[in-house]
This record gives structure tokens, C-alpha cells and sequence, in this order.
């Protein structure tokens, strides 16, 4: 921090089950991370979330995966914080401790639209963004409005581009357009299952390791 009240180096924060992580993730970060200046991306695999159902592999097993997507680039890291934690893995609990961790420093929450449009369901969802900037971006599929609720709030803290994400610890919500790539766990999953291989959707050492391990077969 610069100046008293300029934060620089800020934290990009992508959660999810990342099972499997693939390329539609891989990109999205590395968009991000170019277009937000970003020091670092976190990703966080969810021990149980609170909106789905139980991952198909072990936390175990999908902290590898990533493990073996980062490893060549430089800045994206594997956070373990919520596979640490005993029950739901609430994003409002993430933050907290990260921002406990962090200071002033910038954090920013990485989403997809879907997940923004339906803010509304999350535990503490109004604490979010006094705790870390909102990132939104476009994903296939997205095709839902948001509640009035949700939509309130980005009429509050909308900013137009980066440069205020840079400057404050949290409170701003930013639009960001990224290439979209229709690639989904779920299909990946389902090609494994029927013995197809799944292969330029993800990581090739992701791949293999699927294969090794016997993911998904079942």
C-alpha cells in the first residue's frame, strides 16, 4: 500500500468443486488475473457446498488435479482453506479469514453471472462485498436475471473498469467480459463414464491423472 490509502498486488479468489477443473476455469483466471492486475489467483475447492450436491471425486483427489493445472503458471495457487473446514464451505467464512489474512489489501471474489444472479441464496450474502470486490463474468448458459435484491446492490456498487478495484480493499462490483469456452465439468464426468476421452477440454496432466486414478468411471 502507497500514498495511505492506495492498495496495490490485489488477490483473485475462484471457488468451486473443481471436479475436474478444466480449461474454462484455467482461462477465465488468467483473464482476469491480466485485466485486474492481479498478484495472485487462489483457487478454492469447496469441501461440501451448500447448493449442490457431494463432488464425484475426494477432495483429495481434486486438490491433485489442481495442483497439476497450476504448476506452470505462475501466481495461481491452490487454497485449502475450506476443505479444512468442518461443514458447508460458506464463501462468507473464506473471506473473512482471507481478509484477516490480508489486511487492506485488495481481494477480489471471481463469479460467474449464474452464481451472481442468485447472490440472494448464499449464507451472509450482503457481507460479500464489504469484504472483497465482485468480479462477474459472462459464462455460457447464463440466462437468468437477477432478484431485485441482487440487482439493487449492483446498481450501488457498479464500477465501469478495474482502476477502483485497485485502490480499495472491497465495496465495488465490476462487469468483466471474457472468451467463453462451453466447457463443463459435468460433460467431462459424463464422456469419462461412457469410456470417451474428454481430451482439450482440460489439462492434459489432469487427464491422465483421471485416467490413473479411475475417476468418474462409475
Amino acid at each position: 500500500m502507497t500514498g495511505g490509502t492506495r492498495c496495490n498486488g490485489g488477490l483473485g479468489i475462484l471457488g468451486g468443486t473443481f471436479d475436474p477443473v478444466h480449461y474454462g476455469h484455467l482461462r477465465i483466471a488468467l483473464e482476469l488475473c491480466q485485466a485486474l492486475a492481479l498478484a495472485e489467483v487462489r483457487f478454492m475447492p469447496c469441501r461440501q457446498p451448500p447448493h449442490r450436491g457431494t463432488p464425484a471425486a475426494s477432495a483429495r483427489d481434486r486438490c491433485n488435479m489442481l495442483r497439476l493445472a497450476l504448476a506452470e503458471q505462475r501466481g495461481f495457487v491452490v487454497d485449502e482453506r475450506e476443505l479444512r473446514r468442518a461443514g458447508p464451505s460458506y464463501m462468507v467464512d473464506s473471506l473473512s479469514s482471507l481478509r484477516a489474512e490480508a489486511g487492506r489489501r485488495p481481494l477480489c471474489l471471481l463469479l460467474g453471472m449464474d452464481a451472481f444472479n442468485s447472490l440472494e441464496t448464499w449464507h451472509r450474502w450482503e457481507r460479500l462485498v464489504e469484504l472483497a470486490h465482485l468480479v462477474v463474468v459472462d459464462r455460457p448458459g447464463a440466462d437468468c436475471a437477477p432478484s431485485p435484491a441482487v440487482a439493487d446492490l449492483l446498481a450501488r456498487c457498479r464500477v465501469s473498469d478495474p482502476r477502483p478495484l485497485r485502490q480499495r480493499p472491497a465495496g465495488c462490483i465490476l462487469l468483466q467480459t471474457v472468451t467463453r469456452l462451453e466447457i463443463s465439468a459435468s460433460r467431462i464426468r459424463e464422456l469419462v463414464r461412457k469410456g470417451l476421452s474428454p481430451r482439450y477440454l482440460l489439462p492434459e496432466k489432469v487427464l491422465e491423472y483421471i485416467w490413473r486414478e479411475g475417476l468418474y468411471r462409475s
